[in-house]
């Protein structure tokens, strides 16, 4: 999978993208993210959790914030975990 990340919240945050255009079940992120975390909130245009001591956003199209987190390749390793787990495939 390729991402692009950006760097949000003056560095605490970070956003990993998926390059591909996706359409995530979100009922399916919320049940892989329950496996090691608490989910927040959920509907079809976001979920809010916290997971692995860090606040995520995940949306369906591929993009999943992690706050705080500033190691780039850890946020483009946990997003590839997350979209994995949702059942989208890598390239």
């Amino acid at each position: 999978m390729r991402f692009t990340v950006t760097r949000l919240c003056g560095g605490k945050a970070l956003m990993a993208a998926s390059k591909d255009i996706l359409d995530m079940d979100m009922g399916k992120a919320s049940t892989f993210i329950s496996e090691e975390g608490t989910v927040k909130s959920c509907d079809e245009l976001m979920m809010v959790a916290d997971w692995r001591g860090m606040e995520i956003t995940v949306y369906p199209q591929g993009k999943v914030m992690f706050h705080p987190l500033s190691d780039r390749d850890i946020a483009v390793k946990y997003a590839t975990e997350i979209l994995l787990g949702t059942g989208i495939s890598s390239d």
